[in-house]
Order: C-alpha cells, then structure tokens, then sequence
C-alpha cells in the first residue's frame, strides 16, 4: 500500500513538472525566444557525413579493443583533451 501511494505522488508531481515546463515554453515563445535544438542546414550536413567517413578511417593500435573503430564519444574526448594541452 506504502508504494502504491509512492507512485501515486510521484506520478502527480512528473505531471506538476510537466505542467510547468510546458507553461514556461509558451512564456517563452510569448516573448519570441525559440525552443527546441540546434539550425542546421545542408552545409552542416555535409560537413558531419565528411567527418563521420574520416572517423570511420580510425583504428585503435592497442589495448583490448586493438583493430576496431572508437566510438563517437571518444574521438570528441580525445579532440577536447588535445585542445585543452594545447591552450596551455
């Protein structure tokens, strides 16, 4: 009985938050700010299918996952950590 009314709150407020957020983005667009992600155009596009076929060309040399490609997450990982020693 204890959980069922645990999830009976819970379920109200995730509907509280709902509320909200969903008044908050009409005040937002009231005011003439846009919601939602990134523009992107047909520039951008090319550009992110030529990098994808650059990393598709990497392969790690070593350790336990010797000969396969890295992930996405760690070519972006590497490339901050160059450009953090680097502006050092």
């Amino acid at each position: 009985m204890v959980f069922t009314v645990l999830a009976a709150l819970s379920k109200m407020e995730r509907e509280c938050i709902r509320y909200r957020t969903l008044e908050d983005h009409e005040f937002a667009r009231a005011r003439g700010k846009a919601i939602g992600g990134a523009v992107t155009d047909e520039n951008m596009l090319s550009m992110a299918l030529h990098l994808r076929d650059i990393a598709a060309r990497l392969v790690i040399t070593s350790g336990a996952k010797k000969s396969r490609h890295p992930s996405a997450a760690t070519v972006l990982r590497m490339l901050r950590d160059h450009d953090q020693q680097t502006a050092i």
